[in-house]
């Protein structure tokens, strides 16, 4: 095997090709590094200035890194001809893959099969010289970082990288410090009242999921059972995180609302599920004698409708939230910090955790670059269009919500109709998982003798949280390790692309660590395939068209309450009466809510019958 010169291009070790240390180019002129060919070239569709290079796809791509060596760190491509795809689960393990020799994180992609030439493509500067893909997109994160608007379709910049860098010694979170000791020391409570036992976080999406992982990865599922001893005088915590009744009445027979909080996270104070718990809580406040402004609390944008609402009501505290954070991204910033106070989370250790993952991340090598490197295998696995399904399977019952937390992070983040030029690209990528363990009696079985349409995370938390042993010498963490190692090695022997991470502990540090490493590896995938990350035109796509159902909705409530002398006929006739023709199907489903929650409107009741293969429904 010849032994090739190696070049260095911007912190990126290349070997067979040439290049200097140019800088790289402004974001001006930038040249995406796009999937369908348009303004640069896709690692997967024929490209004219590649053909030459075809003949010489690399036959190993090795992102080299020992812990605690200080060994030559490159990205090795070895120019032998070949169009076979990269076996990494034959080579070894310290040969591809990252440690930190601080933390002992590790990320094993040696079960990974990547195709050497879209690997190349990716890490390698291109035919007439451009910078490579991977380079393109580091040098957007440096803008990012530096405060470049990021956020085009909103105009926003995106800091929750750069905010997190000086939050620990800011003035607010000492203020959030402060507010959750004066909470559990009942220093905030009026003469005679009774200390707070609970608090209900009201929020959606990263606003509700961001604070349930940390808190039940921090404090465990069942921390409302402990004694107040044992929370450490620290509230109970609930969540809401939907507009469903039952969550509210669920809410409400657990706790004493006389002596509970309520927390509502809403960057605008116009997101409607959760509007509507704080609206339907206020109620109950008021419906027992209470004051809901003693108990309510806000973390909100300044001059939002809710941060209105709040100072006119006097309500007991607001907290300010950064237009520049998303919900999605927003744990380790004011919306995770609250909750994690309220219940005795250390939460500078957290941050600190995701503080030093993105030192790993900001690494433009790739051999020091986790998030890179993931980046690079998800783009590749799933040919840049997202063809495989991720699928997360943390081995620890405490991060059972990570699945979700990733689901909406990954998904809401990538999953996009146009890319930056405005082109239709329909970009995303599915993410499903609950725990390991467990899913082995579920999906995993498709997983193993299924459709090969996926690519695997298994997370491992190497310390047991209590060393129960068995008489053959087996402990229960023996049992859940041999049941992740041989469930990686079944999908490895039938060439199933496996990815493994691997830390020591599970603690708040640690989550913030893979949080942020996430964070990372989303933010650079969405440069690969150039589209913008941090907005959510889908979501706003189905407020617009959720509003055209309360529209007809109200219209039928009306015209129920005038048919005092009776009525009875089909939603199709009911459609055209109120001047909805063509909305039978949506007008059926809001008359079957009515009848079966025995609704009046004018005193007009709604029943239904289904009769003749269809539904009828009768006014009076």
């Amino acid at each position: 095997m010849p032994v090739m010169r190696q070049s260095r291009v911007d912190g990126w070790a290349v070997d067979g090709q040439s290049g200097g240390s140019g800088s790289l180019p402004r974001v001006s002129e930038r040249r995406p590094p796009t999937v369908d060919g348009s303004g640069g070239a896709s690692p997967y569709s024929p490209d004219p200035r590649r053909e030459a290079m075809e003949g010489e796809a690399p036959r190993a791509v090795q992102a080299i890194l020992r812990s605690g060596q200080d060994e030559s760190r490159a990205l090795n491509i070895n120019s032998q001809q070949s169009t076979e795809t990269i076996n990494m689960t034959t080579a070894p393990k310290t040969k591809f893959g990252f440690v930190d020799p601080k933390t002992r994180f590790t990320l094993d992609l040696s079960g990974m099969r990547l195709p050497p030439a879209a690997v190349a493509r990716l890490v390698q500067p291109t035919a007439d010289g451009q910078p490579a893909p991977i380079q393109r997109a580091h040098a957007e994160m440096q803008q990012l970082e530096a405060g470049a608007i990021k956020n085009p379709d909103e105009n926003r910049k995106v800091t929750h990288f750069s905010d997190r860098l000086t939050y620990v010694d800011s003035e607010l979170f000492r203020d959030v410090q402060a507010f959750a000791e004066q909470v559990r020391g009942n220093a905030l409570a009026p003469a005679g009242r009774p200390p707070v036992e609970a608090v209900i976080v009201n929020g959606i999406g990263g606003s509700a999921l961001g604070p349930q992982l940390l808190q039940w990865a921090v404090n465990g599922p069942y921390w409302n059972e402990l004694s107040v001893q044992a929370r450490r005088g620290y509230a109970k915590m609930y969540f809401l995180d939907n507009t469903d009744a039952s969550g509210v009445a669920d809410v409400e027979a657990a706790v004493d609302l006389a002596r509970a909080l309520v927390l509502t996270i809403s960057k605008s104070g116009g997101t409607q599920e959760t509007l509507n718990n704080m609206l339907a809580l206020g109620r109950s406040y008021q419906a027992k004698g209470l004051n809901f402004a003693d108990h309510a609390v806000a973390i909100t944008m300044p001059g939002s409708k809710l941060d209105k609402e709040a100072r006119e009501k006097n309500w007991l505290k607001i907290f300010p939230m950064a237009d520049s954070i998303g919900g999605r991204t927003s744990e380790t910033n004011i919306v995770g910090h609250v909750p994690a106070a309220l219940a005795g989370i250390d939460f500078a250790h957290f941050v600190n955790g995701a503080r030093h993952m993105d030192e790993l991340t900001r690494a433009a090598d790739i051999a020091q670059n986790p998030a890179y490197q993931l980046a690079v295998a998800w783009h590749v696995a799933g040919k840049g269009r997202g063809d495989r399904n991720m699928v997360i399977v943390p081995y620890s019952d405490r991060l059972v919500l990570l699945g979700k937390y990733l689901q909406q992070l990954v998904m809401e983040s990538l999953g996009k109709e146009l890319d930056l030029d405005g082109k239709v690209v329909h970009q995303g990528l599915n993410v499903f998982g609950n725990k390991g363990g467990t899913d082995a009696h579920a999906y995993i079985q498709q997983l193993n003798d299924g459709r090969d349409d996926f690519f695997v995370t298994f997370i491992e938390i190497l310390k047991d949280t209590r060393q129960i042993a068995f008489a053959e010498g087996l402990s229960m963490g023996d049992y859940l390790h041999a049941f992740k190692d041989g469930l990686a090695n079944a999908l490895r022997r039938k060439h199933r692309q496996v990815i493994e991470v691997v830390t020591e502990d599970l603690d708040a540090f640690t989550l913030g660590m893979l949080i942020a490493l996430y964070e990372r590896v989303v933010a650079v995938y969405a440069e690969l395939i150039h589209i913008n990350a941090f907005h959510q035109p889908g979501v706003q796509a189905y407020k617009l068209a959720s509003k055209e159902i309360n529209d007809i909705n109200l219209k039928l409530q009306h015209w129920i309450a005038t048919q005092k002398g009776g009525w009875s006929g089909s939603a199709k006739q009911a459609a055209k009466a109120i001047g909805a023709p063509g909305s039978e199907r949506e007008v059926t489903g809001m008359l079957a809510k009515f009848a079966v929650n025995a609704r009046r409107y004018g005193g007009v009741a709604i029943t239904r019958q289904f009769c003749g293969g269809a539904w009828r429904f009768n006014l009076g």
